[in-house]
């Protein structure tokens, strides 16, 4: 009864309080800066006057310059301001003044008074139109804008979102690769190894003659134009020079990456995992031979210290296998792993037709060169397990794999030291062994920006099977399509063609 009473008294309570006037609330100030993420919304399709009424009591937006005229590659006349007011999300907005844009450089911060004025689409850039030069204030200057590294196939699945803010497309490269009489004038294709995206360059903009590097990160604003089909397809505007940072002009080509594993089959895992590869060229082992790594990093596995060796580390951390016969066609699959040659373990379908370039009995036999004999390659316990390919077979803790893929974050991995240790990593679709942003180096798994990590599937022991989605382009050494994580369930009649089918890496 007592807590019945309480509620009605609650209950009671609440009512009177929603009868009250607006002026019965604590007193409170309206900000006079709308958020540039409740500006925008208040856009339906059609032309909307700004009053403080449908802004909520603000009469003004501000926000950090991020256009920049002196390029002569900005739509002209437009002042562009981005911010994070609202739930620390960054929204953007283009507001045309005239010839006064061009006196806001980046980091420049804005008041601009926008009561009455009009937003609208105007040629696909939503824009706050009819406001004076004279309605915007500069507030100060030098302001920091952090970088903003935006996946291509983001700004392309919602271009409104990312219209009018400043991105930037990292590892950008082009298809095929730039001769050197390629610039930058004109509508040009990038990748950055999740899509193509247009980048836009005025032919009369002031760096419109910039050889087009191998590969570089690409700074600019994201504006869009509306297509035939009245889609809003986004374009990526540099601004200066200065906003195509080059990192290489060499073509590193992995001669092998990883497209696949097994690491929890159905059944029992000794001598039944394996790792799907394919050859970006064609290899015969025996004339260049390679070898794979595996890294186990369960709380039980010896050495349970710092990896200071890497993945020479040998133990129950990092088993080595060397390939040193056979041959694999530029483009084909082949497999490392169990001499099982089972694709779901005990009692299933055989996969010896497979190309098997190293089929070993790792549960009763060491590693070539290092490595305990053990039931589990690949660790079954949550904490992180991987593998790497090497070129060679001789690996220590300085040598630098062709290519390497992890699998969750748990376990003794890396310190920042000094010194310096952990699993070194190879320049990937997830990985980069010099930060792409402050080009400070990161050679090892979890260092800086190699965080990306595969993630754990459950139950266990239920035969799922990671498809490494992806698109490798071995002419321009890169991932023009990135990995991505796809679990199938195998079943004891399972076949080949379920795990190099659709949905696996493929080559161009």
């Amino acid at each position: 009864m007592k807590k019945i009473i309480i509620y009605m008294c609650l209950l009671s309570a609440a009512y009177s309080w929603s009868g009250c006037e607006k002026t019965d609330y604590p007193k409170g100030t309206v900000s006079p800066y709308i958020p540039i993420l409740d500006l925008r919304s208040l856009y339906k399709g059609a032309d909307v006057t700004l009053n403080k009424e449908n802004m909520y009591g603000s009469d003004k937006v501000s926000g950090i310059v991020v256009s920049d005229h002196s390029g002569g590659n900005m739509p002209p006349g437009l002042l562009v301001i981005q911010d994070k007011k609202r739930l620390s999300v960054l929204r953007g907005i283009a507001i045309p003044i005239g010839a006064d844009a061009a006196k806001y450089v980046p980091g420049d911060s804005v008041s601009v008074t926008i009561d009455g004025a009009i937003l609208k689409r105007v040629d696909g850039i939503l824009e706050v139109t009819g406001v004076a030069a004279t309605a915007v204030a500069k507030l100060g200057s030098g302001k920091a804008i952090a970088p903003n590294r935006v996946p291509s196939s983001y700004i392309l699945a919602n271009p409104d979102q990312y219209e009018s803010t400043l991105v930037v497309l990292v590892k950008g490269g082009f298809d095929p690769l730039p001769a050197p009489t390629d610039v930058l004038s004109g509508n040009v294709v990038v990748n950055d190894g999740f899509d193509n995206l247009t980048v836009h360059t005025d032919p009369k903009a002031s760096f419109a003659k910039t050889v087009r590097p191998v590969s570089a990160n690409y700074y600019g604003i994201v504006f869009n134009t509306k297509n035939e089909a009245g889609n809003y397809v986004p374009q990526h505007y540099l601004r200066t020079a200065a906003d195509v940072v080059v990192l290489s002009s060499v073509v590193e080509i992995a001669p092998i990456v990883i497209t696949g594993f097994i690491a929890d089959p159905a059944g029992t895992d000794a001598n039944n995992e394996y790792i799907q590869l394919m050859a970006t060229k064609d290899i015969d082992f025996s004339v260049t031979p390679y070898s794979v790594v595996t890294t186990n990093n369960a709380g039980a596995s010896t050495p349970t210290t710092l990896p200071v060796n890497g993945w020479a580390t040998g133990d129950l951390r990092t088993y080595k296998l060397n390939l040193t016969s056979g041959k694999a066609a530029k483009g084909t699959f082949f497999y490392v792993g169990g001499a099982g040659k089972l694709i779901n373990s005990t009692s299933s379908t055989s996969i010896a037709s497979a190309n098997w370039i190293k089929a070993f009995n790792y549960s009763t036999t060491n590693g070539d060169g290092f490595g305990t004999k053990t039931t589990n390659l690949l660790a079954n316990s949550g904490n992180a397990y991987g593998m790497a390919v090497f070129q060679g077979t001789t690996v220590t803790a300085a040598t630098k794999p062709v290519d390497v893929v992890f699998v969750a974050t748990g376990g003794l991995l890396y310190s920042a030291g000094p010194p310096e240790v952990g699993y070194r990593i190879a320049n990937t679709d997830f990985y980069d062994v010099v930060n792409p942003i402050t080009l400070e180096s990161q050679p090892f798994y979890r260092a800086g920006t190699n965080t990306i990590a595969l993630t754990y599937t459950t139950p266990s022991d239920a035969g799922y099977y990671y498809m490494l989605g992806g698109t490798y382009n071995a002419n321009l050494g890169r991932w023009i399509k990135a990995r991505t994580q796809t679990i199938l369930q195998l079943t004891k009649t399972s076949l080949l063609a379920d795990i190099e089918g659709t949905g696996a890496t493929t080559l161009k």
